[in-house]
């Protein structure tokens, strides 16, 4: 009798395992070393010894396991830009959300890229060292059941492009924290390299996946590659309607998908990144090379846009979705009519630079934020007192001068929102909400009012994680707030996000419920108020 009973817990347990979603492992080993990006010796951060950091391979819905020890000196944590972490705002890894890996220890990652696909990128997101590296790519391919609105690619490339300086990380921190702002950077890298340090090699008739992302610390760039045309087909997880482009502007924190064919006679091709809306432009190149290529160049990179804001804002609104394109599930991504929903609020974010205590601040509603003393999603958990306080940025903003608070706003789980992001400063924005994706509905120049509205784009707006605000001009978008937890909303331009412009988002559901939520993992770290408070029984 005791067989059979044994057999068929055995195929119990081979069902439930094969019925759960995949896993992939991750071992990590952060340490300092010595980089050369733009000729001059750095102390860079590197992930097993890469600068960049290990790319990310999975498929939608695998759980992604990321085991990272902390060599360095001081503490650590890495954020995963656009992964939604849903029910999850504990591996969000922001400080509002996690305590830090001490020097020497461990911590691990329990991610589930649920529901998701796409192009996104990780970095680290403490003590500015963003600027000495520890980023890498990440690809969520469609489960093979799912149909992609273009054939398989020949090949997959990421890139990751943006500014970069030669200073150290501590010492842009220093100049941050002595109430200044930022050098104008020194260069472009892509992939880790100045120019011409990196070669894609193609051949020739096929086409190639290209995902692009501004990893940059404060300017926008320009893409463009000599003599190629590039068919835009995701934005940040999302399908696009598949226009040609020659250029694509890409904004700080911002991921392009295109498609290259390589259908030019066979040489070697130039890939140019070039700064946006600066009065010095920046270029770096790469190499495009055809297998068959004798080693020429048809002629001298090619030029770009450069402080052009009208073309940029047309370009943007060109971006749509594709509605008849599947998304990480068997339906089409039209199916959310988003624009039939009738929003339940309005949020107005304004971005200025006060100066407060004599020291150069940035702000959101006037609020510049300071980070607690404890991270706000443990204190909430742990209930700690006066850690933080809802209601401490308004939903508008004041027209006054900028002060100093740790900055949360209350807001119900599955309410739909429309927030405004208004800017009247001289330079371009990009903003960031942590754990959820939103409809851009409408940009344009001026001050926004109701009337503004007569204008979004209610059927097939672009859903995606970062978006752009030119200067003196706004953005709204409509967002599901349908993921309970403590989410950051921030600028995507680390000096301004750095010096408090960004605040935390807390999505709140009453019921104490799984369904929700997920607990606590047994593996969070606490520190500051909450020391030595336990998790839950291992």
């Amino acid at each position: 009798m005791k067989t059979p009973l044994m057999v068929m817990l055995l195929i119990l347990m081979a069902n439930t395992i094969n019925a759960e979603d995949p896993y992939r492992f991750f071992n990590w080993n952060v340490t300092y070393g010595d980089i050369y990006p733009l000729g001059v010796k750095q102390q860079g951060i590197l992930i097993n010894g890469q600068f960049p950091g290990p790319q990310i391979d999975a498929v939608t819905n695998d759980n992604v396991i990321v085991s990272i020890y902390n060599s360095l000196d001081e503490p650590f944590l890495i954020t995963w830009n656009g992964i939604q972490q849903r029910r999850n705002s504990w591996q969000d890894g922001v400080y509002g959300t996690n305590c830090p890996i001490p020097p020497g220890q461990n911590f691990t990652y329990i991610l589930q890229f649920k529901d998701q696909i796409g192009s996104f990128f990780y970095f680290p997101s403490l003590a500015f060292h963003r600027a000495a590296g520890g980023f890498g790519g990440i690809t969520i391919s469609s489960r093979p059941m799912i149909p992609v609105p273009f054939p398989p690619p020949a090949g997959d490339f990421n890139i990751l492009a943006g500014d970069w300086f030669k200073q150290n990380h501590t010492d842009l921190k220093a100049i941050l924290d002595g109430g200044h702002d930022l050098p104008f950077p020194d260069g472009l890298l892509i992939n880790g390299r100045g120019s011409n340090g990196f070669t894609f090699n193609v051949d020739q008739g096929k086409t190639y996946r290209l995902r692009i992302s501004n990893v940059g610390l404060t300017t926008s760039i320009n893409f463009r590659i000599q003599g190629h045309k590039m068919l835009l087909v995701e934005v940040e997880g999302t399908h696009t309607l598949q226009n040609t482009y020659s250029s694509l502007d890409i904004h700080l924190g911002q991921t392009y998908s295109v498609l290259v064919t390589a259908d030019q006679p066979p040489q070697n091709y130039y890939m140019v990144v070039s700064t946006r809306f600066t009065s010095q432009v920046l270029t770096a190149t790469s190499i495009l090379r055809y297998s068959n290529s004798p080693g020429t160049f048809p002629a001298p990179p090619p030029g770009g846009p450069t402080i052009q804001i009208d073309w940029s804002l047309n370009q943007a609104r060109s971006i749509r979705q594709n509605l008849t394109a599947s998304g990480p599930r068997p339906n089409p991504q039209g199916s959310y009519h988003y624009g039939m929903v009738n929003f339940t609020r309005t949020i107005r974010l304004a971005n200025s630079a006060p100066v407060i205590n004599g020291k150069q601040r940035y702000a959101v509603n006037s609020v510049s934020f300071i980070p607690a003393d404890t991270p706000l999603k443990i204190a909430d958990y742990f209930k700690i007192s006066g850690v933080f306080s809802l209601g401490t940025i308004p939903d508008s903003p004041t027209g006054g001068g900028g002060y100093l608070q740790t900055s949360v706003m209350a807001a119900d789980f599955r309410a739909f929102a429309e927030i405004v992001f208004e800017n009247s400063e001289d330079t371009v924005q990009s903003w960031h909400i942590d754990g959820h994706f939103f409809f851009v509905v409408g940009m344009d120049g001026g001050q926004w009012s109701a009337a503004s509205r007569t204008s979004y784009n209610l059927r097939d707006g672009v859903s995606r994680s970062t978006v752009q605000v030119y200067p003196k001009s706004w953005t709204a978008l409509y967002v599901p707030l349908d993921n309970v937890g403590m989410w950051n909303i921030r600028s995507q331009n680390w000096a301004r996000q750095y010096l408090g412009q960004q605040f935390y988002l807390r999505v709140y559901s009453p019921v104490n419920s799984w369904r929700d939520e997920y607990p606590i993992p047994k593996n969070a770290i606490t520190c500051g108020r909450a020391s030595g408070r336990k998790t839950r029984p291992l």
